[in-house]
């Protein structure tokens, strides 16, 4: 059995050696066969590479021959352009030497002739200084000439004609300052005039008339007893609570209410309309419409003062005098609503302040709160100036605003432009034709006062006073009032009626003073 195994290995080990062996000549077969064929790869690379070499090297020469060609063509344009501008140079300074020339002989030439001159000014001048010693010669022989025959010496004719000089020079300069001052006078009323232009066409407010009374219309007149009510305890009760005058008679579907004060009477109108629509009239009825009517007019008012100062572009302003603003629309003078003429007066005075350089938007603060007092006036009375100033202090408001309303009726000296514009603006406002209503007596009566103020002066012929009260022309004696006098007249005069007479804006006073000389040919 062990021989067995023995003859078995020895086969297998022989098989695998044979195997070995031929395995390893084939392998060496086939290692060859790669050598020659990565030989025979090898050279056809490097026929292929020397291919390409010779390819890149007749490249090569092709580009250096076009690439001497262009230098060539370039270099000879170059030369060319060169030689162009070698030629233009050339002829530049050919140009520029013929210009050199020319300008040198013009200097020369000119040359020549001021030399020519220079010479005959210095003959001239010798000939002036002969001329000035025959002068001086002369005017010594005139002097001995003029003192001999005079009697004066000449310190003494001197002096005398200075005077005479200095007397007519001060005759001279009083004309001219005055003509100066006619002229700035003229051109300072242009410019206001075109001011005033500018602002009046700029705005125009609307003319606002205010009655005492206002007419409420009923459907019939059996609602008049309801009003009364039983023992006239309705009508009572109204007036108790809205403190104006309610007047029932026979007027037909209508009853008035009456009240000098616009914001009661508007809140009692309104009060007398909600009870009719509602049907309900009785005491108890009546305060409570009447108190939700007044809530509702003071929230009204605040709502129409905000509006307004929004409206302006002002800032900064204290709730109680925008509540204020608001009921100036209940207020009136001369029958012209207070709130319609101080948005006039506001707007006015913004734009104659941007005219004359001021402040817009101060201009129009003190327009809007120069009559602010009057919102008082009626409850608390006094005057509506000093009412108005102490409300402006206050709360803090501008010293302009405050000026503002003490110079408008001149209580003090205008202190800034915006209180000038300010100034001027109610002026406007106030006196312009229709913006106020006055009674028939007091304006015959304010009439007649002018008149018999200018009337009482000395000198004075004739009084009349036209442009319905707003001038009062005086004709006086030429015989006995001079130029001078006519001034001081005049002054007198406007000064008597402004502490006499109650006006609204201003009145012009002329004094005319006319010589006549009268002849008959026969």
């Amino acid at each position: 059995m062990l021989n067995e195994l023995l003859v078995g290995g020895g086969v297998a080990l022989s098989s695998g050696l044979v195997g070995f062996l031929i395995s390893k000549k084939i392998t060496a077969a086939h290692f060859d066969l790669y050598l020659e064929q990565a030989k025979a790869k090898a050279k056809a690379i490097e026929n292929e590479a020397q291919m390409l070499l010779e390819r890149a090297s007749l490249r090569s020469r092709e580009i250096e021959k076009e690439a001497q060609k262009h230098y060539d063509e370039t270099y000879e344009q170059v030369k060319k352009d060169l030689s162009e501008r070698e030629e233009k140079i050339q002829q530049h300074e050919r140009g520029f030497e013929n210009f050199r020339r020319l300008e040198e002989e013009k200097i020369d030439s000119e040359r020549a002739v001021i030399e020519n001159r220079r010479l005959n000014v210095e003959r001239n001048e010798r000939a002036l200084e002969k001329l000035k010693e025959d002068y001086r010669q002369k005017s010594e022989q005139l002097m001995m000439i003029v003192e001999q025959r005079s009697g004066l010496s000449i310190h003494q004719a001197k002096t005398m004609l200075l005077e005479q000089v200095r007397e007519n020079a001060r005759l001279e300069l009083a004309r001219e300052t005055r003509e100066l001052e006619e002229q700035s006078k003229e051109q300072l009323k242009r410019k206001a005039n075109y001011i005033l232009a500018q602002a009046t066409s700029r705005f125009a407010g609307e003319y606002a008339a205010e009655r005492l009374i206002s007419v409420i219309h009923l459907e019939n007149d059996e609602l008049k007893g309801r009003i009364i009510g039983k023992e006239g305890r309705n009508i009572k009760t109204l007036e108790m609570v809205s403190g104006v005058d309610i007047i029932i008679d026979e007027t037909p579907n209508a009853i008035i209410v009456s009240s000098f004060n616009l914001y009661r009477r508007a809140i009692a109108t309104k009060t007398i309309e909600l009870l009719i629509e509602d049907g309900r009239i009785q005491p108890a009825r009546i305060e409570e419409v009447y108190q939700k009517v007044y809530d509702d007019f003071e929230e009204a008012i605040q709502r129409e003062g905000e509006d307004i100062v929004f409206d302006m572009g002002l800032q900064g302003v204290h709730p109680e005098l925008i509540k204020l603003v608001g009921r100036l629309k209940y207020r009136s003078s001369y029958g012209q609503n207070a709130l319609a003429h101080t948005l006039e007066v506001a707007h006015l005075a913004g734009i104659m302040a941007a005219e004359m350089g001021g402040d817009i938007k101060l201009a129009r603060r003190a327009g809007l709160f120069h009559d602010i007092g009057k919102a008082l006036t009626q409850e608390s009375g006094g005057s509506h100036v000093d009412i108005g100033a102490e409300l402006c202090r206050r709360y803090n408001e501008d010293p302009v605003v405050i000026n503002a309303i003490y110079a408008h009726h001149g209580y003090e000296e205008i202190k800034s432009i915006e209180c000038a514009a300010v100034c001027a603006a109610d002026t406007l406002s106030a006196a312009r034709p229709g913006a106020r209503r006055e009674v028939l007596e007091s304006f015959l009566r304010r009439v007649s006062e002018i008149e018999e103020i200018a009337t009482q002066k000395a000198g004075v012929k004739q009084a009349y006073a036209i442009n319905a009260g707003r001038e009062v022309r005086v004709i006086v004696s030429a015989q006995s009032v001079n130029d001078d006098e006519t001034v001081l007249i005049a002054k007198e005069i406007a000064d008597e009626i402004s502490q006499k007479v109650q006006f609204p804006g201003e009145i012009k006073v002329s004094v005319i003073r006319e010589s006549r000389v009268v002849e008959y040919a026969r």
